[in-house]
């Protein structure tokens, strides 16, 4: 049976000012908005780039680093999970959302919010490990035929 894998990398700018609550017990939990474009054809046949947004959970130390030091228009990379909730909304009606639970954020650019990395980029934990023998090191561009 194979294992199941629930990973998600996103790379893209905050809609808003990160949200820092704590749990009753003294957990920090911070909520990001992340906005991530997409490019499709529209209608006249133009690229147009197409945001997707998306809710970001960070629990703990990460989280208060988030709403200390993040603000609306900042990029970041996040590297987490899809987490599936339900609950009851206040009209008795269910309601559901999918959110990103972060295991990983790095913020990028600079304080100003500016998209320029300063030569950060973003690497999801583990990538940056040698290649093993299962995926062997990608070739160098000089070494494909083509």
């Amino acid at each position: 049976m194979p294992a199941n894998i629930n990973s998600v990398v996103l790379v893209g700018n905050l809609t808003r000012d990160p949200e820092l609550r704590h749990t009753p017990s003294g957990m920090a939990v911070c909520s990001l908005r992340l906005a991530v474009n997409s490019r499709r054809k529209d209608e006249s046949g133009n690229w147009a780039d197409k945001p997707n947004y998306f809710d970001i959970t960070v629990w703990g130390a990460q989280g208060e680093n988030c709403a200390q030091y993040l603000a609306k228009g900042r990029p970041v990379g996040v590297q987490g999970r899809l987490e599936w909730r339900e609950w009851d909304a206040q009209d008795g009606t269910k309601r559901q959302a999918v959110e990103v639970v972060a295991d990983n954020v790095q913020f990028l650019g600079g304080r100003d919010g500016g998209g320029e990395s300063g030569g950060q980029q973003f690497v999801p934990q583990g990538a940056a490990q040698s290649a093993s023998a299962d995926f062997p090191a990608a070739a160098a561009d000089d070494d494909i035929p083509f």
